[in-house]
């Protein structure tokens, strides 16, 4: 004998339903009430705003600690690669931090250092307020460049490394490098001057982990050749380089890259058939990149072909 199975046992529309649980989403749901949705308030503006900037304000820091930071050039010394001088607008420039835990310093490369004990004279000296306020201010505005930074920094260009020999200067006023002549088509001669005033300095064996540099305005810069009386102790310490120096990022009409011309590449006079080595292989290379491309995509072409007939 079979049993048919009736609706009897489903409670009415009115019956039964004050003792379930609320379903998410229906009427009685509290959870999706209206004034649950009042109750959660919105954070302040000012709250929000604060936490942005303070957000921000930490990442900066954090970023131009380690990674990258801008920079104020402080005078003439750089000119014309580098625009500084009082009571003008003076070019910021981006300083990388990061390339040499990777790479070594090249001669030619502008880069930004802390000067080392010898180095008595600065190419600027950056004031802080006595007012706690405005120092403090100022220590933020240095931090992304509207402000010099309170230390000894200092940019040039690198001439020699470690074990190099430098001097000035052969018989066409070139700086000479392990007796070889140097191609600077970045010195800046200021109006009245020419090679003829490149000083003379005898002979100078850079120290094993330093480096001699000197600014591309070859007449008004006190770098290497002069500081700490010259010689040895004009050397640098790789381990005082703060980055290097990769572009120009304010005032907006200056916006460039900073050459890192090598001037000692003629001096070591490469061969003309191995300059080309890198060019020829680069081509060399792309023909079977090519090749592989092509029949990568008559694969592909095959596989969609096969599909949309089946």
């Amino acid at each position: 004998m079979s049993h048919r199975v009736t609706d009897a046992v489903r409670p009415s529309s009115g019956e039964g339903d004050q003792d379930r649980p609320p379903v998410a989403g229906s009427e009685q749901d509290p959870v999706t009430d209206g004034g649950g949705a009042e109750e959660k308030k919105k954070q302040p503006l000012w709250r929000e705003l604060l936490i942005l900037a303070g957000t921000a304000l930490v990442l900066t820091v954090l970023i131009q600690t380690f990674l990258a930071r801008v920079y104020v050039i402080p005078s003439q010394s750089m000119e014309q690669t580098l625009h500084g001088c009082t009571g003008c607008q003076n070019d910021r420039v981006l300083v990388d931090k990061l390339t040499y835990k990777f790479s070594d310093i090249e001669p030619g490369e502008v880069v930004v250092f802390r000067g080392p004990p010898s180095w008595g004279q600065n190419d600027f000296s950056s004031s802080r307020s006595d007012n706690p306020v405005v120092s403090s201010l100022q220590s933020v505005a240095s931090l992304i460049g509207l402000a010099p930074p309170d230390e000894r920094d200092f940019v040039k260009r690198v001439i020699a490394t470690g074990g190099q020999t430098v001097e000035c200067c052969d018989d066409q006023h070139r700086l000479l490098v392990d007796g070889k002549p140097l191609d600077e088509p970045y010195i800046y001669w200021q109006p009245g001057t020419s090679p003829e005033d490149h000083e003379p300095f005898a002979p100078v064996t850079v120290p094993e982990g330093s480096l001699w540099v000197m600014g591309d305005n070859r007449t008004n810069s006190t770098d290497s050749r002069k500081q700490g009386g010259g010689g040895v102790n004009g050397a640098v310490p790789e381990s005082e380089v703060i980055g290097k120096a990769r572009v120009i990022v304010l005032p907006p009409s200056r916006w460039q890259g900073i050459g890192d011309h090598n001037p000692q590449a003629q001096a070591i006079g490469a061969p003309a058939w191995q300059s080309g080595l890198p060019a020829g292989a680069g081509v060399a290379a792309a023909f079977p990149v090519l090749l592989l491309g092509r029949r990568l995509r008559a694969r592909l072409t095959k596989v969609t072909q096969g599909k949309s007939v089946t």
